[in-house]
């Protein structure tokens, strides 16, 4: 078609015919009378009524358009009168923001002037028009429900970071999120808004009142006795705090909600509406009316089935229709008003979108008889129109109006023509289309009708005080059961309603993922991979700016929506390539992490840099997968690196400040702001000079390096392959089995869905639980009134009436909560949904699976398949409990065991280089251990990887984040050490958890055959045990020394006479150090107790000197502890907030532990007489220390405490529910025998003359000399300090070996 160039005074293809003698010649063009009584009924006057044929005009197509002229300019005299200015207003006839001068602060204002972001602590900014007189109405399109004040002001007003619209004299606004109205002071008024509604708001200045209205329904009258008279004008204005979005409508746009009597700020195109309307008037009759040619007479038609078959009459007439119409399809207001509202009434007659053909053939006609860029701008307006539409009408019972846009969306995207036009240049680029997957959740539960869909409310009273589930399980009384019933029917009936919603949407991603439709040029499903991939990367490149992410509550509908329509195609494939996989075998093969045929952007892979995988494994991809990488490839991306370094070091500096000035237009998505969701967007600043040198550029300002997506250059042979090309599919390993998987193309989608989860889906579902969590606290709260209303005494009426008035208002917010949270429960936690996240999870394990297989090209996987793997596992377990359990997945036992394989494998995995990654997997393993069921999996991999993951956690703790393996030992012995068996410590019982299901607060689990393990390996290998316990041993010296330094800080910071505060950051560090202590203790007495001989067969090598280290620190611990008013004892009696969990109990019963097992051995054991003379030969040992643990005080400690007779001691013996009383029996033996043993060692120990002592410990007699040098020390000195040296203390030459030295008996 040829184009039109700009404006509407074009010349249009002709459709009259010349002459008469020439009409004959076309073929099926009706008689002239026919067509003269076709025409007129076509035609007809404004009132609708036709005059009589004797006097009306002879109608050809000749004269048509000349007639058609006339009709269209019957009213046009009338309406010059309206479009005159409008008395009241002042300022230019289209209203937008006042992007120039009326505003304050940081602000994106979108490409349109009609939406606007905060981008500072409470940004201002006002409209370019004022008015003064009469009654006048604007909307504003909330887009997030934070802190927001809309309304007026005048030009006089001055607002500032801290005070905005409604903040001074002459302004006046409404706040919903904080409920309150503002000018000068504040009152409530109004209700709580929502992202999603639309607020009207209304100004007479005939009367001085300032109204607002929620989604069409009145709050009131906000203001009255409003400042008028000479200079009082006054312009819509806003003020918001960052990140904050809204759209506004001041009538370019029909109102939503118009009141009667208001008029928009902005006039209508009333004389371009009344020809449209007219010119819509034609068409429908164009289609009601046809004509019955051998009858030779006209006939009505069933419009719904209406169809354009080349009847040249009827084809000529909608020319000259469309050639008035199509101009005015081009303008939004027009467009809404007229079009969208023509087709929404076509659907209206129910039935399938597929019953109404007459859409289809609307849009052949549209894209036969209008210029090409007519229908695209066309289109484009519908689209937003109907987003719009979509994404800011109310909730209703039936989701009547959601129901309404999308069957309209649908049929739209049916017409083949029409979405490969919007698919290509509309969904994606202009629109933010996600918004159509998205079920927004109802913030006013009475306005979305649930109180009729869910009359009656329940919520479980299954809850301790601590906020557990109790043990006993009640039996629920029949009002009980009842109750629950019947909100269990409501939820199902909401849930029928959301499910219909839901499969519109997926009909739509359907039709985008349509591969059959290739009739003029590439088929939808490889248009949208290529735009899905670039929102993808969008997302991803983009983390930090928010301004430019999908929201989360968005990603999370679209994924749920995508992996259903994603599985009906896979399993379509399946049902007709019999050898392919169905999609509950689906998983994403190996090559397309290292084929280059997928962009993964900048992502990080497991073994790093892509760049840097592709220099060091050139040599394996060539081996295993027959891909070669290019030498120039290699430099160039090791050129872009460097050039992308100096760009970032140096863009600061050579960015123009101009860029920051006011106006200055950036390019952005705008998820946040304009209801139309459009892209580009201008930056507002009143404050340019402080942003030249930031202290971090603005998340919008940054210029980001984005490399051009190859993927827009594929097409539909490079995806799917064809001749023996493999597609995506391009080098296979020899691992990977050679069967058709499904079709290239979906794999594409379904790794675009494991990503899309990584970058928002989890956290999206983590917060959500929040809701789920407030029913819980409030039910407590109601149970907790209700127990008190129970004991309330008869006499105090205040305290009772005060107790009713509280359990009123629980009970109200917990009918509110829980008809909300059944909305929520059925749209992110409904069982289908954790059936889709289950399918998941089962993904990424069987595409770690095969990629595990390929060797060293592991590396190449992206780090976000781990990652989500861990992520739906935890989503799976922790946020879709309350609702489902985990345990009715089908193949539940057997994916937990697949997972726990890959934990136990990977973590240590040479392959994996990134530390965060590394983090999660051993994060991931130490929850594993923590409960029961998925213990019992990580017992039930293959027993070589069993043995492999313990060695991994035995390897030494030096040069590696040490304390989650320390952790996972821990809780492996838990439930078996020494007064281990607590779930929370005794002193802290009485408090409330933060969160009752943090995987410390488990109930103990130990593993037996995980112990068995770990004891086999310590004895077997002869380098292993020494190099993991001296490990042990010197980060619990470090963390002890650490402890005991901070709580010396903390003791002098008490003692101080002016009121100081100690840092609360020091006291989390310094409980970390205790539980660090304790939880090394506790290793140590697992291995003593799996594994005694490695401390007590002193014929292995290092054993004598691992004894002495760990006497010499237990005594140590033991001192600092049982001192009497000591440092420990001030700092514990503190009680201050973060060291709750320093307290005696837990580090003396792991210190006692280890004590019993080594000296709890037969009176005649020789390696009891071993352990207890090294533990009695540590110079620090004191008896009154071992004393201590029975509440055994010393005498003149006794009599100092005399007077505070209420001073209690501590003693392993007031702790019988968590010691057992075979336990104390044996703290009392090994107490006896280390007195008894002690007092022999005393009588016969002969005093040794200070020249014998070892110079280095003054502890004990010289028992070494070394070669070369002949230096002597005791062999525990030297033992040490060979360890990590091999210089000699004195002389510093190197010592070649070690000889005992006894003294000569002459001397």
């Amino acid at each position: 078609m040829t184009s039109r160039g700009a404006g509407t005074a074009f010349s249009r293809k002709n459709y009259r015919l010349s002459t008469e003698p020439e009409k004959s010649k076309v073929t099926g063009i009706v008689n002239s009378r026919l067509l003269n009584d076709y025409l007129h009924r076509i035609f007809t006057n404004a009132d609708g009524n036709q005059p009589a044929a004797a006097y009306r005009k002879h109608l050809t197509f000749q004269n048509l358009q000349e007639h058609l002229d006339r009709l269209l300019a019957e009213e046009n005299g009338s309406e010059d009168s309206r479009d005159q200015v409008a008395e009241g207003r002042l300022g230019p006839s289209t209203v937008v923001l006042d992007h120039t001068s009326g505003f304050e602060g940081l602000l994106l204002v979108d490409d349109d002037l009609l939406g606007v972001i905060g981008h500072s602590n409470f940004g201002s900014i006002r409209a370019t028009t004022c008015v003064y007189k009469g009654k006048w109405i604007y909307e504003v399109l909330i887009s997030s429900q934070g802190l927001m004040q809309i309304g007026w002001c005048t030009l006089n007003c001055r607002f500032n970071q801290e005070e905005g619209v409604g903040d001074t004299p002459d302004s006046y606004a409404y706040d919903g999120n904080r409920v309150r109205k503002w000018n000068v002071t504040t009152t409530n008024y109004g209700k709580s808004w929502a992202a999603g509604d639309i607020v009207s708001c209304l100004i007479d200045l005939d009367e001085g009142t300032i109204a607002f209205c929620l989604n069409g329904i009145s709050l009131g009258t906000a203001f009255d006795n409003i400042t008028r008279g000479a200079g009082m004008a006054y312009f819509p204005a806003i003020s918001l705090s960052f990140k904050e979005s809204v759209a506004f409508n001041f009538g370019s746009r029909p109102l939503r909600y118009p009141v009667e009597g208001y008029r928009p700020l902005q006039d209508p195109p009333i004389a371009d509406l009344v020809k449209a309307r007219k010119l819509l008037g034609y068409l429908k009759n164009v289609i009601h009316i046809g004509i019955d040619v051998t009858e030779g007479k006209l006939v009505e038609k069933d419009t719904s089935m209406w169809q354009l078959q080349g009847e040249p009459t009827v084809l000529i007439t909608l020319a000259h229709i469309f050639n008035y119409f199509s101009p005015f399809m081009c303008k939004v207001y027009l467009v809404e008003d007229v079009l969208m509202t023509f087709l929404l009434s076509i659907l209206e007659q129910g039935g399938a979108v597929e019953a109404h053909p007459l859409i289809q053939q609307l849009l052949d006609l549209m894209w036969l008889l209008m210029e090409e860029y007519e229908v695209h701008e066309c289109l484009k307006q519908l689209l937003m129109s109907l987003l719009r539409a979509y994404r800011f009408s109310p909730i209703i019972p039936d989701l009547g109006l959601q129901i309404h846009y999308l069957r309209l969306t649908i049929a739209v995207l049916k017409h083949e023509k029409s979405r490969k036009y919007l698919l290509s240049n509309v969904l994606f680029d202009v629109l933010r289309s996600v918004v159509f997957f998205y079920i927004k959740s109802p913030l006013r539960v009475e306005e979305a009708g649930l109180q009729e869909l869910i009359p009656t409310t329940w919520w479980p009273n299954r809850f301790t005080k601590e906020g557990k589930e109790s043990k006993e399980v009640k039996e629920e009384s029949a009002e009980e059961r009842l109750r629950r019933r019947a909100y269990e029917r409501g939820c199902q009936r909401l849930k029928k309603r959301i499910e219909v919603v839901e499969g519109l949407q997926v009909q739509i991603l359907k039709l985008l993922l349509n591969n059959k439709d290739r009739g003029g040029g590439e088929a939808s499903r490889y248009i949208f991979l290529n735009k899905f991939r670039k929102f993808l990367q969008e997302n991803a490149s983009n983390r930090g700016n928010l301004t430019v992410l999908c929201p989360p509550e968005y990603m999370v509908c679209f994924l749920h929506r995508l992996i259903t329509a994603l599985r009906f195609f896979w399993d379509g494939h399946k049902t007709k390539t019999p050898a392919a996989l169905s999609s509950e075998e689906a998983y994403v093969p190996p090559q397309l992490f290292y084929n280059g045929k997928v962009d993964y952007f900048d992502l990080q892979r497991l073994g790093g840099l892509l760049s840097h995988l592709k220099k060091t494994l050139k040599d394996d991809l060539a081996a295993k997968a027959n891909v070669l990488i290019d030498p120039a490839e290699l430099q160039a991306v090791t050129m872009d690196d460097l050039d992308e370094d100096e760009e970032s070091a140096t863009s600061a500096a050579q960015r123009p400040s101009a860029a920051l000035a006011i106006g200055g237009a950036l390019a952005r998505p705008g998820w946040l702001s304009s209801p139309t969701l459009g892209r580009a967007n201008r930056f507002l600043s009143t404050a340019a000079v402080s942003l030249m040198n930031p202290r971090r550029p603005l998340g919008a300002l940054e210029k980001i390096k984005v490399r051009t997506l190859s993927v827009e250059q594929r097409t539909e042979e490079d995806i799917e392959g064809s001749h023996g090309n493999e597609g995506l599919l391009l080098g296979r390993p020899p691992e990977e089995p050679d069967q058709p998987i499904t079709e290239n193309s979906l794999l594409e989608v379904l790794d675009g869905i494991v990503m899309m989860y990584n970058l928002s889906v989890h956290q999206q579902l983590g917060k959500m639980v929040g809701v789920s969590d407030d029913v819980n606290e409030y039910a407590m709260a109601l149970k907790d009134t209700e127990e008190k209303i129970s004991r309330c005494p008869k006499r105090r009426r205040d305290i009772h009436e005060e107790l009713l008035k509280s359990q009123k208002v629980f009970s109200e917010k917990l009918n509110h909560l829980s008809r909300r949270l059944a909305w929520i429960n059925v749209t992110i936690y409904s069982k289908e949904k954790m059936q889709d996240i289950y399918w998941l999870l089962q993904v990424c394990i069987r595409t770690i699976e095969h990629g595990d297989r390929t060797g060293s090209l592991f590396a190449f996987m992206p780090e976000f398949y781990l990652s989500v793997a861990m992520n739906s596992y935890s989503a799976l377990k922790n946020y879709f409990s309350p609702v489902n359990s985990m345990e009715e997945l089908p193949g539940y036992e057997e994916t937990l065991m697949r997972l726990a394989a890959i934990l136990a494998k990977h973590f240590a995995d040479s392959r994996i280089v990134g530390t965060d990654i590394r983090d999660s997997l051993m994060q991931a393993l130490a929850s594993y251990v923590c409960y029961p069921h998925s213990l019992r999996a990580v017992e039930r991999i293959p027993e070589e990887q069993r043995i492999s993951m313990m060695k991994n956690l035995l390897a030494p703790y030096e040069q590696r984040p040490w304390a989650q393996t320390n952790w996972i030992l821990v809780r492996l012995w838990r439930g078996c050490g020494f007064g281990y068996r607590y779930t929370r410590l005794p002193h802290l019982l009485k408090t409330k958890p933060e969160d009752a299901s943090l995987p410390s607060l488990q109930k103990p689990c130990p593993s037996t055959l995980l112990q068995r393990h770990m004891a086999d390996l310590l004895r077997s290998d002869r380098d292993l045990a020494p190099s993991f316990l001296n490990s042990v041993l010197n980060q619990l010296n470090w963390a002890f020394s650490e402890f005991i330094g901070m709580i010396q800080e903390i003791q002098q910071a008490a003692e101080r006479l002016e009121r100081n505060f100690v840092d609360s950051r020091q006291l989390k560090v310094c409980a970390t150090c205790f539980d660090l202590s304790v939880s090394l203790l506790r290793v140590l007495e697992m291995t003593v107790t799996l594994a005694p001989e490695i401390f007590l067969d002193w014929n292995r090598p290092s054993s004598e000197l691992l004894l002495r280290r760990l006497a010499q620190l237990l005594n140590q611990v033991l001192n600092r502890v049982t001192a009497e008013r000591n440092l420990f004892d001030r700092v514990v009696n503190l009680r201050l907030p973060g060291l709750e969990s320093v307290d005696h109990y837990p580090i003396l019963v792991a210190v006692t532990g280890i004590l019993v097992r080594l000296l709890s051995r037969g009176p005649a054991d020789s390696s009891r007489r071993r352990a207890t003379a090294v533990l009695l030969a540590d110079p620090c040992f004191q008896l009154r220390s071992i004393q201590y643990l029975l509440g055994h005080a010393e005498p003149s400690a006794l009599a100092a405490a005399a007077p505070a007779t209420d001073k209690r001691h501590f003693s392993l013996h007031t702790y019988t529910e968590y010691i057992s009383a075979e336990e104390l029996a044996k703290v009392d033996k090994m107490l006896s025998h280390l007195s008894e043993e002690s007092k022999q060692a005393a009588a016969t120990t002969l005093p040794t003359s200070e020249e014998d002592l070892c110079p280095i410990c003054y502890a004990h007699p010289i028992s070494a000399i070394f070669r070369p040098c002949s230096h002597k020390s005791c062999k525990a000195c030297i033992n040490q300090h060979l360890m990590n040296n091999k210089d000699c203390f004195f002389c510093k030459a190197t010592i070649t070996g070690v000889d005992d030295f006894t003294k000569p008996a002459s001397s």
